[in-house]
């Protein structure tokens, strides 16, 4: 083979080596920032849902990118992503901060809510295998038992409370995951997401009592096999109490809407134009 044609042979591999390294190096870039987004995210969100911040708490994402040891970027995906969760969002002259839903907003999350559960418990009822029915009530039933353990004079502990929710959330997307339809679980997780962080989960479990043994006898009555007793149970369940809780969110927002006209600043002195200033 003529020296020529060596030499080109190996220039091509050269190039294609260079290309293939190049192309390796992008994508473990990316996976790199992908698995730093995916922390960096996990970590404000159990922020927001255990009461570290709080409604209206301003996020600075440089401070994050030090505290976290990342660059802005995975922040910046980070946060895009609670805005589409409607977690946080981005205001004039403000910046970052953590939203705080209007009882409209809620309502609306409560009614798809309703509608995605119902129609899990119905799915339930027809599909679920015997083992799975007995895993619920067991789940139910622990689910209550750490409730009741909460009770205390001085309210529950925020540590304990996030736990319940954690527990509360895996006892509802449990129901979905027996379906068979991994995104209708999805769409429940992330539904329960914006309406069960701190501030409603002290409404439900520091500021009232659920009712006892409701999680075990929900599961009960959902392993009796009927789809339209499944669907009332469900149904009910959800309900319970939910105008108290949005009477609860709408004091909320008035005194919070009170505290930022009291934070505004004074309008400047006003002056009176003259006749001849008016023409």
């Amino acid at each position: 083979m003529p020296l020529s044609n060596i030499s080109e042979i190996l220039s091509n591999i050269s190039v294609f080596l260079r290309v293939n390294l190049v192309t390796v190096s992008a994508n473990n870039k990316d996976e790199s920032y992908e698995g730093l987004a995916d922390q960096a995210y996990r970590r404000i969100r159990d922020r927001i849902l255990t009461g570290e911040y709080s409604f209206g708490t301003v996020i600075n994402r440089r401070a994050l990118c030090t505290e976290f040891g990342m660059s802005l970027v995975p922040v910046n995906v980070a946060v895009r992503r609670l805005e589409n969760e409607y977690l946080i969002e981005n205001t004039p002259r403000v910046g970052t901060k953590v939203r705080t839903p209007t009882p409209q907003e809620i309502r609306g999350f409560w009614a798809v809510r309703e509608g995605l559960e119902t129609q899990s418990a119905r799915l339930f009822a027809r599909k679920a295998t015997p083992a799975q029915c007995e895993e619920l009530v067991e789940m139910g039933r622990q689910l209550d038992l750490m409730h009741d353990s909460m009770a205390s004079p001085g309210g529950p502990d925020p540590k304990a409370r996030y736990q319940w929710r954690c527990a509360h959330m895996s006892f509802h997307t449990h129901i979905a995951e027996c379906t068979g339809l991994p995104f209708l679980a999805e769409q429940i997780e992330r539904n329960q997401l914006l309406v069960f962080n701190w501030f409603y989960d002290y409404q439900f479990i520091g500021g009232r009592k659920v009712p006892p043994r409701c999680h075990e006898q929900l599961a009960g009555l959902l392993n009796e096999g009927s789809e339209e007793a499944a669907d009332t149970a469900m149904r009910q369940h959800l309900r319970n109490n939910m105008e108290e809780l949005m009477q609860s969110l709408e004091r909320f927002c008035l005194i919070n809407e009170a505290s930022l006209m009291r934070c505004k600043v004074p309008p400047g002195p006003s002056f009176e134009l003259s006749d001849s200033g008016r023409k």
